[in-house]
């Protein structure tokens, strides 16, 4: 079999035109005995020592065990694809295969250890893992990985083999055919996930093709810097929430896999920012626990075990601040259908989730390719207020028309917010052009994607340039008065000659959002827009209503006149598109003058409609 393997192995490199230089991180390090991965042998006992000092981790223990008894009744996995993925059944077999290798481990049943082994040869029997679609590949590495290293010294010789040989031909060799490992040179989560099951992979597979496994670990250490050099400088994840739990996970998994096998993650922790995005994660949560959900993202919060890996290294305790929370809204049920809960377990025992520390900072910023600025007025005020902006570009992966786009939280309800993402297998098999982002493509066409329905400016209806970027020019912590301005001319070429946005949390009690358009010689309508589920009424000609649950905001513009007010439900154009229901843009068209510079103010004030007295940033 070695000698087929190196020969295909040889092929492939071959065909396989690398840029990258081959250079031997691992030089004379090899990992230690099986189990290798993660939780090394004999670490149990320790890790069952710590879940009993805290009730949180031994309810979270408890559960997985009970989740492993449910998995049993199951039928095992089978290889069925939707649309051009077959990521689903990939992430269910890495939390089946993870969650029963745990129980075994940390129970000593047999019943568990027996179906992990049912699950690996189902998956090992299919005709491949879907390379076309690597995250596919990626992922069932890592879930093979997992059970082969940890049940290791139970398996029969003969699932060994078939395990082993699965893993090298379905998940590894794969990983060096240039028509599927463009993730090498991704600057985001593909490049992370895929990365990260490929080390998996090796370091399981490491005794019988150790050249292989040696290759494929350099390999993954050079190029995983690529997204992690997206960090800088201060922890932004240019995806978004969503999507650092996806990358930013997986990235975790691939630093404790290696730390723990090779005794040092390579000085990859220390890149710049890396460390400091578990603050990102803390700060895009708001005081109702609701992400703010731009680009390709979901508003709804949950436990992340990545929170846990940053807390082991860093000790910041207030990043844990909304983890707490969150399981005291959520319970158990929402983690235990998470793949990488034992993870949490093994990176977060040594934490309290019942002594939570609260966070001291009430804005948060961040530049790189996407920037964000995140304020409110209390940590422990659950119905205070929350602001966040969002800065950057359309062009960064998974990146809407959302330039200049905040949300606004206040009294508990969310009145302006994000969307979030779209059904990419829907899109898809309706011949949408969905990941073409170049200026012009059917991508921007959309509904939740381009600038017309999110909270930011439209001139003449046209859409963001997509290559422009804006960044963070100014901010203020001042607990008085926090805010952000930014440039966002680059955003809007051809359109305006200028123009620039603030936002602004005032005393902690209201928003304000101010625009800055100079115009060109041409006729130029401009539109705002909030996206709100609340229910709009038109008060006067420069005064508008919401109401949700009881709760109000008024909505007061000052500057331009002859506002037209937009009520408008978010109806999508084209069939291919989600439905929006009880959902509206709200906001208002305005005929700019030509050449001129013309400023917009707009108040958003909770429950009261009152005058103000306010000294513009522009």
């Amino acid at each position: 079999m070695k000698t087929r393997i190196i020969f295909i192995l040889w092929i492939l490199c071959c065909f396989y035109s690398s840029s990258f230089a081959q250079k031997d991180y691992l030089n004379t390090l090899t990992p230690p005995e099986h189990p290798r991965i993660l939780l090394q042998k004999g670490e149990e006992k320790a890790l069952k020592k710590k879940i009993q000092k805290d009730a949180v981790w031994k309810d979270l223990h408890l559960s997985l065990l009970k989740e492993a008894e449910e998995m049993i009744k199951l039928p095992v996995n089978e290889r069925i694809k939707t649309g051009m993925r077959l990521l689903g059944v990939s992430r269910e077999n890495l939390r089946r295969i993870f969650i029963l290798s745990y129980a075994y481990r940390m129970s000593g049943r047999t019943d568990f250890l027996k179906r992990a082994e049912a699950e690996m040869l189902k998956a090992a029997s299919f005709s491949d893992w879907n390379p076309s679609h690597f995250l596919d590949v990626g992922e069932m590495t890592m879930a093979l990985a997992i059970g082969y290293d940890w049940l290791y010294e139970k398996l029969p010789k003969q699932t060994k083999e078939i395990v082993e040989k699965a893993i090298i031909e379905k998940g590894l060799l794969p990983s060096y055919d240039k028509r599927y490992n463009w993730f090498l040179r991704a600057v985001h989560n593909w490049n992370q996930v895929c990365n990260a099951g490929m080390t998996f992979g090796a370091l399981a597979i490491w005794d019988k093709e150790t050249d292989l496994a040696r290759k494929t670990i350099n390999r993954a250490i050079e190029t995983i810097k690529i997204p992690m050099e997206h960090y800088a400088p201060e922890g932004a994840y240019p995806e978004g929430i969503s999507y650092w739990d996806y990358g930013t996970s997986f990235n975790a998994l691939f630093l404790s896999a290696v730390e723990k096998a090779f005794g040092t993650d390579f000085e990859l922790g220390q890149m710049p920012g890396f460390l400091k995005t578990g603050e990102y994660v803390l700060h895009m949560v708001s005081p109702s626990l609701r992400n703010f959900a731009y680009s390709d993202n979901s508003q709804k919060a949950a436990m992340s075990p990545a929170i846990f890996w940053f807390y082991d290294k860093t000790k910041d305790a207030s990043i844990l601040y909304n983890q707490a929370r969150l399981y005291q809204r959520d319970g158990k049920e929402r983690i235990l259908k998470d793949r990488l809960a034992p993870a949490m377990l093994i990176w977060g025992a040594s934490a309290s989730l019942s002594k939570i520390q609260e966070p001291d900072q009430l804005v948060w910023k961040a530049q790189g390719d996407n920037p964000v600025c995140l304020m409110r007025s209390s940590w422990s005020d659950t119905s205070g207020v929350y602001v966040g902006v969002k800065l950057g570009s359309p062009s960064v992966n998974h990146g809407h028309m959302d330039i200049g786009s905040f949300v606004f939280e206040a009294n508990g309800v969310l009145w302006g917010m994000d969307m979030g993402g779209e059904n990419y297998n829907q899109l898809e098999t309706k011949g949408v052009d969905l990941w073409n982002r170049k200026s012009g493509s059917q991508r921007w066409d959309v509904y939740r994607y381009n600038n017309r329905t999110h909270n930011t400016l439209s001139f003449n209806r046209k859409y963001q340039y997509v290559d422009g970027k804006a960044q963070i020019d100014k901010y203020s912590e001042l607990a008085e008065h926090m805010y952000v301005v930014s440039d966002l001319t680059s955003v809007y070429e051809g359109q305006v000659k200028n123009v620039k946005r603030a936002v602004s949390l005032v005393d902690k009690k209201y928003v304000v959002v101010e625009d800055l358009i100079e115009t060109n010689e041409h006729f130029t309508m401009m539109t705002w827009t909030m996206v709100t589920s609340a229910t709009a009424k038109i008060l006067s000609e420069n005064v508008m209503l919401l109401e949700q649950d009881g709760k109000k905001l008024y909505i007061r513009v000052e500057g331009p006149e002859n506002i037209r007010w937009r009520i408008v439900p978010a109806e999508p154009d084209f069939s291919y598109n989600s439905p929006n229901p009880g959902v509206s843009l709200i906001g208002f068209d305005v005929d700019l003058e030509l050449s001129r510079k013309q400023k917009v103010k707009v108040y958003l004030l909770p429950e009261e409609n009152r005058e103000i007295q306010y000294t513009s940033l522009l």
